[in-house]
């Protein structure tokens, strides 16, 4: 089965792709194309929307699934003409919570992604900047100011990760990656002493040595860094170091960055400066 899904906003459309695509991924067996229409925010692109509905609706011969945070009446109105499934958050659920906190709601668009606190935005900017700046060791002298280090073989999900818990949660996330320049004398890593003083701000990424190996290979084919044995040995390095000084790690392999990201902060107790918008 192949449906069709529209997400669409008078504004970003953040919220209305985040939560259907939440609500979509519970359905495996279908197979579903999704589109995102942000900035729906007159009645002539409602209108222009609404006859690529109709069309898409003739095309598959099933009713679009329609997913919406418009606020304004009168797109609603038009976008509601249209033939399909629809689910319109802010109607949903705004109706509600008027009754139960006993007042109107405002009926903002974009209220959510709005720079409506600066200090929560410039938080954000602030922490996006240190986790560039501070990415793959680059100025190991920062971290005393860091929330948290991420420690890792190469590709491991080092970067992404820490990007993310900037972007979402304003968290200060370095990186640091295990080389063979860290290794000892008998072979194995040892604790980098740009690390050391830290400790209690490091958390592991490992990742299955056939899969480093895949990634790497997009990288580097056919060379000694992507090598299966290569791969092995590093990864297996790694974790013993993380055994060895205690560092709480998690295997990136099957894991996405939000996953990783969120099961990082329940274990470590690490402190958001916001939630996620």
């Amino acid at each position: 089965m192949t449906r069709t899904a529209f997400f669409i906003s008078d504004g970003t459309g953040i919220t209305a792709e985040a939560l259907g695509r939440s609500l979509l991924a519970q359905f495996e067996n279908v197979e579903i194309t999704k589109i995102t229409k942000p900035y729906i925010d007159s009645t002539e692109k409602a209108q222009n929307l609404a006859a690529v509905i109709d069309a898409t609706a003739a095309r598959d011969g099933e009713l679009p699934i329609i997913i919406d945070t418009i606020v304004d009446e009168s797109i609603r109105e038009i976008i509601s003409q249209a033939p399909g499934f629809k689910v319109d958050i802010f109607t949903t659920f705004l109706v509600p919570l008027e009754e139960e906190l006993r007042t109107h709601s405002s009926y903002s668009v974009g209220r959510t992604h709005a720079i409506a606190q600066d200090e929560v935005y410039m938080n954000r900017i602030d922490s996006v900047h240190f986790a560039l700046d501070n990415d793959d060791g680059a100025r190991v002298h920062q971290y005393d100011t860091a929330d948290t280090i991420l420690v890792g073989v190469s590709r491991c999900g080092k970067t992404p990760t820490s990007l993310y818990l900037a972007l979402q949660f304003g968290i200060r996330a370095a990186n640091y990656p295990l080389t063979d320049d860290d290794l000892d004398e008998d072979g194995s890593l040892k604790m980098p002493k740009s690390l050391a003083p830290h400790r209690h701000k490091l958390f592991g990424l490992t990742i299955d040595p056939r899969r480093l190996s895949e990634i790497r290979s997009e990288r580097r084919p056919n060379s000694r860094y992507c090598s299966i044995d290569q791969c092995l040995q590093e990864v297996q390095q790694a974790e013993a170091l993380y055994r060895r000084y205690h560092v709480p790690f998690i295997d990136t392999t099957r894991f996405s960055i939000e996953e990783i990201s969120t099961r990082m902060i329940a274990e470590t107790g690490l402190q958001r400066r916001f939630s996620p918008r």
